[in-house]
């Protein structure tokens, strides 16, 4: 069984926000859509995450990335990440981190059942670094060694390219991809969650390197389920590029649904007004019958935020 949404697009994917908390303050951070609260939020707990992981599966999603905040700040981590592991009919289970709580844990996720994991690391220079996140850049180091030396496969750096910042170092970060044999993710600055300021200033478009990788590239493949996204095989190096999510491309060929750590179906990155709240109802006693048809009433709600489709296909 696999839900598919009013414009034919596939739901594969599910990113479950695992807690808002985090030990940095990345400046670029978009916190998965989700919008800011004074007000202190009860997390879900570790079974409740798990049930809607089960529910998600059951209904043919098969791809499930723990996310938040930072995930490494649930100190009962490996009890998700057992639960979900195991979860039969799950095809993977990854992580996005900022790696500088990983290198003492990486080893114990990975027996857990967690397969891959996405590091954000910005920069190698310390003080551009700590600009950035108010972190220390040799924790994440560390935590992107501990992954590979755990066997996660693939390890992939997140470097979101800001101009007149860290333009300069992606030669350097990829001859750090190259010699930890891990994968890099150049990623444009998105518009969610900063000042329209900040985005217009630091925004910075990969077009003029994407053109370099064409012509050096042993092969490009395009991931058709993840916004048709172009990855690079260089010469001892994979290279994937992120465009920013405002544009047609990238909405028509999205497969995901988020849960945010309040407990809510998300539908869409760029909206809060369609959610599909499933943790209250779970509390009250709610069916897996029930939980499902909450599932399908978060797929209706999808829609592409950037398109020119004016009507559902037929």
């Amino acid at each position: 069984m696999s839900l598919t949404d009013r414009y034919n697009r596939p739901l594969l994917n599910l990113r479950i926000a695992i807690t808002r908390r985090c030990n940095l303050k990345c400046t670029y951070c978009h916190r998965e859509g989700e919008e800011s609260q004074t007000a202190k939020t009860e997390e879900m707990t570790a079974s409740e995450i798990v049930r809607i992981a089960k529910v998600a599966v059951n209904l043919g999603i098969s791809r499930i990335k723990l996310t938040g905040g930072e995930p490494l700040m649930r100190k009962d981590l490996n009890e998700i990440v057992g639960g979900i592991a195991a979860i039969p009919g799950l095809n993977d289970l990854s992580m996005t981190t900022n790696g500088t709580l990983l290198s003492d844990v990486a080893s114990e996720l990975r027996i857990c059942g967690l397969k891959r994991v996405n590091i954000s690391l910005p920069t190698l220079k310390a003080e551009v670094y700590s600009k950035l996140t108010r972190g220390n850049v040799w924790d994440a180091v560390r935590g992107v060694k501990a992954a590979v030396d755990a066997g996660f496969n693939p390890v992939k750096l997140n470097m979101v390219v800001l101009k007149d910042v860290n333009v300069e170092e992606i030669h350097e970060m990829m001859d750090f991809a190259r010699a930890n044999g891990v994968t890099l993710q150049l990623i444009e600055l998105d518009p969610v969650n900063v000042e329209e300021s900040y985005y217009s200033v630091s925004h910075y478009q990969l077009s003029e390197y994407e053109r370099m990788f064409e012509q050096k590239a042993l092969a490009v493949h395009t991931r058709r389920f993840m916004h048709n996204r172009r990855v690079y095989m260089l010469p001892d190096v994979t290279v994937e590029v992120v465009h920013p999510i405002e544009n047609s491309e990238f909405c028509m060929h999205c497969t995901r649904l988020r849960v945010t750590s309040d407990g809510k179906l998300k539908p869409c990155l760029m909206r809060n007004d369609n959610l599909v709240d499933v943790l209250t109802p779970m509390r009250h006693g709610a069916s897996d019958a029930e939980l499902k048809a909450l599932f399908f009433q978060a797929n209706g709600n999808r829609r592409p935020y950037y398109s020119s489709v004016n009507a559902p296909t037929s």
